[in-house]
């Protein structure tokens, strides 16, 4: 079951999400890099007919790729652990889980932003964000609140 969160509980974890999720973004583009330079190469390799390899090359370049994904997994992990959800890596969009109104509902935060101010139903998505008005805040709840 997941945690819902009140906006000051969630905001309270910004400074250490915005962390892991620019740690997660790095590795990730790092991970890309390193795959297509695996592609090239192995293309390459190919094209040579296979001579003239040299495995150090190809050895350091799966090091990377494979170390810049256990780190993006285990970034993902941590920022899963805390009890938000990654919408969108490549955005830097993280949705917090709280109740409004009877209904469950996500507050939304994209990298970037200073605050938590939006808000968006369980199917709308970033698209049909809403502003965190006086009422929103007036009658949202989160676990600890129940």
């Amino acid at each position: 079951m997941s945690r819902r969160f009140t906006v000051p509980e969630a905001e309270q974890l910004l400074p250490e999400i915005e962390e892991k999720l620019r740690l997660a973004i790095r590795l990730k583009n790092d991970h890309q890099e390193a795959e297509a330079e695996l592609s090239r190469s192995n293309h390459r390799i190919h094209m040579m007919g296979g001579t003239r390899v040299h495995p150090g090359e190809v050895l350091a370049l799966r090091a990377r790729r494979d170390t810049s994904a256990a780190g993006l997994k285990e970034a993902v992990e941590q920022i899963h652990a805390l009890g938000c959800f990654i919408k969108d890596l490549d955005l830097g969009l993280i949705d917090f889980l709280t109740t409004f109104a009877g209904h469950d509902v996500y507050l939304c935060w994209r990298l970037g932003e200073p605050a938590i101010e939006f808000w968006h139903g369980m199917e709308e998505g970033f698209a049909g964000r809403k502003p965190i008005d006086e009422d929103f805040l007036e009658r949202h709840r989160g676990d600890s609140e129940n």
